[in-house]
């Protein structure tokens, strides 16, 4: 080896361990401090807004300076006001960054506090800081290390002032006792008085006996109805242990017969069915497939809670005769797993259970500002650069940055910020629910909500460039590079928007669309249905694009001198109404490939010219399903606006049916509340044609005057009622970091949507005098909740390895040193310790108030030993 090769080996070492030194020693550095983060107050001098503080102890050697490093973190998304000794900025979306200001100084075994304060009201422990990490940069602010917090921890929130969101919040602050408070109207039924079956059939009458399942009897089933006779055979096998054999035909003998026959009920035949068991054995008819597979589950349903607990056979079911059909053909589950992301493994225990429910549809949010969920081919950076999110430079880099606490690092351990579903997980996905009768509805959101896509492409158009293709780089590029629009979206992002002038635009979404028609054909599909988004498009979007500004000069009628293949320019309007040109222009491109095509509201208004949003007619008659959650702030009643206009709607209700908003304002409980608080009752009472009526609150707290708040809304005209196609429960996931979580909003508040969505109409729905009507919810749902309690959690427990479904904190309230306890829903039993152990199924039970001497620890369990979390009490 010459002298010249051994110098550069030399050095090469010495650079190698001096970086590893410097790695060592940054790393050193974040593990030597603690941080806290504290929710100081809502209740500050400026209403709607709130103090918070970070506490950064040293407890290393060396002192904390004003330069080389910077901590960034995820957080609710809220605007900064101010700060103290270090700056807080917002970059983007949830993305936050904390650097030192000039003569910031933390000495070794010193303290500091930065406090500051910003917009909305924080009384979630899910709203704090998370994905702490900080970065360390080199003289000319090159980022040299990316480190992950791991000394890091959220105070709790106990005081008035960390419980509710400021003056103007009107729920009662959350505690043991307000919790008693609301369950002292639940009341034990008989047996007798629980539901059978949920959601409830539409006529049902009990006979006297049971007939017993056993291994070896035979289910014969017509032509064509292999799928709900395995469904059958497979369900019965793995929750109780009986296995039948099966044969196609009517064979005499066999114990269960399935069969399509020309039934109707309610005057409808499409997933109707009818179900009898006797002495006889057990037979089910049904109008179609849809209605058999129906029947099954209504059968399942039967079986009792000692099913699931003992595992008991042979399997006895009560004599039944059933006839039922949903009262609403369209019945869906929305589930949003780019903003964070689900296993396939989640999706498919999502969907068996949503079956067992009888649930028909399945929005699958894939595409979001914070990810895209499915392999496309042809485009590979929409799931390398979309699938995935870490650290970047900064917002205008062709990457995702970390979103609600994902980390520094794509694929970090426990992050679940990055993954995607290869093309044959996805078409997986597809027959797995096709087996159930589920339909898929995949989702595009343009022109808002595109961060994804739109940063994807920019590293698709970077790589072309550089190999000097332009033409490929340009091909499906998705922003007017030169757009110096400024906007904020509802997220708080700052370039979430696509380009509607471009044709590139319009080509990247039919490829995508052409790339899942063709994997459900390959599935055995055709796809029939899409939502294509359209909500939330932040004011100023486009304002500063000069290919706008070019479209807008042109005259009405004359060709496009833009790239957009138009045979002739359309008449626009104004700015305002460039979504509804956008809509306009996709809506052709996929009425060409037969689609029925799904919208959030938005999509389906305009403004006028005074500013306000009506109906925009255009597109009634073209198969535009708007979706409708808006039930509560500025244009309530446009859902039924949009109906009497003869658009066929979904509805959303965002106080009904958005599962990520939490189950109560309890700091511990995570989700959601900018629209207040959902739980399994508000999914449970509402009225299709009268929303206004079981709308109770504002997104406040502040209790409504439902005949006077709504006074001048418009009603759905009779005429109109069938332009109400159905229901959907919605998921977004920006709290929901995994499967178990994911389960945890899901149930039990799916059980009360299904009973929305497919029992008949309930005999309060109709009453005029409200206070009738409360009461008869109030008896209705007290039979409904102790039927969850006693027959439907023992089921959750057991159906696929189990799901991590709910069960609320007992309600304790305390008077003259006794402790009174009780349950949400009456079934449930209270266990608890008084030498501060943890309670378990086998502890004391609680069956009448007890003497408060010393500490009490006390939770809710159900039969299958399933327990709440802990309330603790003192003396």
């Amino acid at each position: 080896m010459n002298k010249s090769n051994t110098y550069f080996l030399l050095l090469g070492i010495f650079i190698f361990f001096t970086s590893c030194q410097q790695e060592a020693s940054w790393q050193n550095t974040v593990n030597q401090l603690h941080l806290e983060w504290e929710l100081v107050s809502n209740f500050t001098e400026e209403e709607g807004q709130f103090e918070a503080r970070f506490i950064i102890e040293n407890k290393g050697n060396d002192p904390l300076e004003d330069e080389g490093w910077a901590l960034f973190f995820n957080m609710s998304p809220r605007m900064i006001v101010s700060s103290t000794k270090a700056d807080i900025t917002h970059i983007n979306g949830d993305w936050y960054k904390l650097s030192p200001r000039e003569g910031f100084y933390l000495d070794a075994g010193k303290q500091m506090e930065i406090s500051y304060t910003g917009i909305e009201g924080v009384i979630k422990e899910t709203d704090a800081p998370m994905g702490l990490y900080m970065v360390f940069y080199g003289a000319e602010d090159q980022e040299l290390a990316t480190i992950p917090v791991s000394n890091w921890e959220v105070r709790p929130f106990e005081r008035k002032e960390q419980l509710l969101r400021g003056a103007m919040d009107e729920e009662n602050t959350y505690s043991p006792a307000s919790q008693f408070n609301a369950n002292e109207k639940m009341e034990p039924v008989s047996s007798s008085e629980l539901l059978p079956i949920i959601p409830s059939p539409y006529h049902m009458e009990k006979g006297a006996g049971t007939f017993e399942i056993e291994s070896g009897m035979t289910i014969a089933f017509q032509e064509g109805l292999e799928n709900e006779a395995a469904y059958l055979n497979e369900k019965l096998e793995s929750l109780t242990g009986v296995n039948l054999a099966s044969n196609a035909g009517q064979g005499g003998e066999a114990a269960i017969s399935l069969a399509i026959a020309d039934i109707r009920i309610d005057g409808k035949k499409k997933e109707a069915y009818q179900l009898e068991i006797s002495g006889d054995g057990i037979t089910i008819t049904g109008g179609d497939a849809a209605g058999v597979f129906y029947g099954v589950q209504s059968l399942l349903a039967l079986m009792g809670p000692e099913v699931y607990l003992n595992e008991s056979s042979p399997v006895g079911l009560p004599f039944v005769y059933i006839e039922d059909v949903p009262r609403f053909g369209f019945r869906s589950l929305h589930v949003d797993v780019a903003r964070n992301f689900q296993t396939k493994e989640t999706i498919r225990k999502t969907l068996d259970m949503m079956a067992h429910y009888k649930l028909n549809h399945f929005l699958f949010y894939t595409s979001e500002d914070e990810g895209w969920r499915v392999e496309i081919p042809g485009l590979p950076e929409l799931t390398t650069v979309g699938g995935q999110r870490q650290h970047v430079d900064g917002m205008d880099e062709a990457a995702l940055h970390p979103a609600y606490g994902s980390g520094p690092e794509a694929y970090g351990e426990g992050s679940h910020g990055s993954g995607f579903y290869s093309r044959e997980e996805f078409i997986d996905i597809l027959e797995y629910a096709r087996d159930r009768h589920i339909t898929v509805i995949p989702e595009l959101n343009f022109p808002g909500h595109a961060r994804a896509a739109i940063k994807s492409m920019e590293a698709r158009y970077l790589k072309y460039m550089k190999a000097g293709d332009e033409a490929a780089a340009e091909e499906y590029r998705l922003i007017d590079p030169n757009d110096q629009s400024e906007y904020l979206s509802a997220q708080a992002y700052k370039d979430n928007v696509v380009s509607v002038v471009r044709e590139s635009t319009y080509r990247f979404y039919e490829k995508v669309v052409d790339e899942l028609m063709a994997m459900y054909a390959e599935a055995g599909l055709e796809m029939k249905k899409m939502h294509a988004g359209g909500d939330e498009v932040p004011v100023g979007s486009w304002t500063q694009s000069p290919m706008v500004a070019e479209l807008l000069e042109e005259s009405p009628g004359e060709s496009s001198s833009t790239e957009l293949l138009l045979e002739e320019l359309p008449d626009i309007g104004d700015m305002d109404n460039l979504q509804a040109f956008f809509f306009r222009e996709l809506l052709t491109r996929l009425e060409k490939r037969g689609l029925e095509v799904h919208v959030w509201e938005e999509m389906a208004l305009r403004r006028d010219e005074s500013g306000s949003l009506v109906p925009n007619p255009e597109f009634v008659g073209r198969k535009v399903i708007p979706y409708i959650w808006n039930n509560m702030f500025d244009y309530p009643d446009l859902g039924y606006q949009l109906a009497n206009q003869g658009y066929e709607v979904v509805l959303c209700n965002v106080s009904n049916f958005y599962f990520d908003l939490a189950y109560s304002n309890d700091p511990a409980e995570p989700g959601l509340y900018w629209a207040g608080f959902v739980d399994t009752r508000n999914a449970w009472t509402f009225a299709p044609f009268d929303w206004f009526k079981t709308t109770y609150k504002s997104s406040m707290g502040r209790p409504l005057d439902r005949k006077a708040a709504f006074e001048d809304m418009e009603r759905i005209f009779p005429e109109n009622e069938g332009n109400i196609l159905g229901m959907e429960a919605q998921l977004w996931g920006e709290t929901v970091k995994g499967g178990d979580m994911a389960e945890y909003y899901i149930f039990p508040k799916l059980l009360g949507f299904a009973e929305s969505a497919w029992a008949k109409e309930r005999n309060w729905e109709t009453e005029d005098n409200l206070e009738i009507m409360d009461q008869a919810i109030e008896n209705g749902w007290n039979g409904f909740a102790n039927t969850i309690a006693h027959r439907e959690y023992p089921k959750l427990s057991h159906w696929n390895g189990g799901y991590f479904y709910r069960i609320a904190p007992p309600g304790v309230k305390v008077e003259n040193d006794t402790l009174q306890a009780n349950v949400d829903f009456p079934g449930l039993e209270l266990r608890y310790t008084t030498d501060g152990s943890e309670p378990g199924p086998t502890s004391n039970l609680y069956e009448e108030p007890i003497p408060l001497g010393g500490r009490v620890n006390i939770k809710a369990f159900d039969m299958a030993g399933k327990g709440s979390k802990t309330v603790t009490v003192f003396p």
